[in-house]
């Protein structure tokens, strides 16, 4: 299995944070959140359900800023492999 040492950066981990407290944030939002935060410091790679939600966040237009940011963190730290 090839690695990705991607990690999720302070900015987002701060905004994974925030999502994760807010009573506004969807289901998807602080799954996507809780994803990014477990890997922010650590080597850990985001699994195939979580990168399979996140991609299709990226590609639904009507998904807002807050949700493609953690979208896009999640998706760049997925096995390079998938």
């Amino acid at each position: 299995m090839a690695t990705n040492n991607k990690r999720t950066s302070p900015q987002v981990a701060s905004t994974a944070g925030k999502a994760l407290g807010s009573s506004s944030s969807s289901a998807l939002q602080k799954s996507l959140a809780g994803s990014a935060l477990r890997q922010s410091g650590t080597n850990a790679q985001t699994g195939a359900s979580t990168e399979h939600k996140a991609s299709k966040a990226l590609d639904n237009a009507r998904s807002s800023s807050l949700t493609k940011t953690l979208a896009g963190s999640v998706v760049a730290q997925s096995n390079k492999k998938r």
